[in-house]
């Protein structure tokens, strides 16, 4: 049996409905892993969220960036009419309560010990052991939980603070939990988070490193695919033992599932658009 791992589909649901019958006709799928952003950008973001959401205990689900938009719009009424194209299907689907309450209620961050992978969105802070990511990712998953979250995710998005400091509290702890795990790509050699540079890493600035190159990562010893980062120059990373598998769907580039094993390569299956 077999669990993949699927990249950033942004509303591309034609193409998830074909990558998903290609992975069925190969046989054996226990479980299908989605790396988060489901929605916004591609034509039918609505599709996409009931595709997953019917898949059931199939699919794990960890949230991305451009979910957390949604959620944040969708208890915001006052936003609705300058909602982007891709997102007013969903606020006027007559499931739209069912679906948004789905959605908050997935992870930011799944690790299977037995299966060696951990998933997240964009990164894990080099500050923060698997089990550490695991245990910040749930203080942000309960307040999303929470039956009055509509100030606390008004309050959410922004770029500060950058850096990691145990005695962060309140909004300030919750907002840096959320930009490690759905925003970051480059962080500075004192392991703060950069969140203004966001193209490729050869033309990167000299003092900064992609987030999974931060020589003192404490997480380095685990398996994590991620999603995000559709400008990286490749999908595979084993140096620094990660998977970046955005490769994306969203601006016509192939729509991919890799294979969660323990070979040195994981197979790597890819849906052109």
């Amino acid at each position: 049996m077999t669990t993949y791992a699927i990249g950033d589909i942004h509303g591309a649901d034609s193409m998830l409905a074909q990558l998903l019958d290609t992975l069925d006709a190969r046989g054996d799928v226990e479980k299908l892993w989605f790396v988060g952003d489901l929605v916004n950008r591609g034509p039918d973001s609505l599709g996409v969220l009931r595709r997953v959401r019917n898949l059931g205990d199939r699919a794990v689900v960890v949230l991305g960036n451009h979910d957390l938009s949604l959620l944040a719009l969708a208890c915001d009424p006052s936003r609705h009419a300058k909602a982007p194209d891709g997102l007013k299907s969903i606020l006027a689907a007559p499931d739209c309560d069912e679906l948004i309450d789905w959605l908050r209620h997935r992870p930011l961050a799944h690790r299977d010990t037995a299966l060696g992978w951990m998933m997240v969105h964009a990164g894990v802070p080099a500050e923060w052991s698997p089990a550490q990511a695991l245990t910040h990712a749930a203080e942000l998953q309960h307040a999303l939980r929470d039956d009055d979250a509509s100030e606390f995710l008004k309050a959410l998005f922004g770029n500060t603070p950058d850096r990691w400091k145990n005695k962060l509290n309140g909004i300030e702890r919750l907002r840096y939990i959320a930009n490690a795990l759905t925003r970051q790509r480059f962080v500075t050699q004192n392991a703060s988070l950069d969140m203004n540079y966001k193209k490729t890493i050869a033309d990167a600035p000299t003092n900064l490193v992609p987030w999974f190159a931060h020589p003192k990562r404490h997480s380095l010893d685990e398996r994590i695919v991620f999603g995000h980062w559709s400008a990286l120059e490749a999908v595979r990373w084993p140096q620094h033992n990660v998977w970046g598998i955005d490769t994306g769907a969203a601006w016509g580039g192939p729509l991919s599932a890799l294979a969660l094993s323990n070979d040195p390569e994981p197979e790597l299956i890819q849906l052109a658009p």
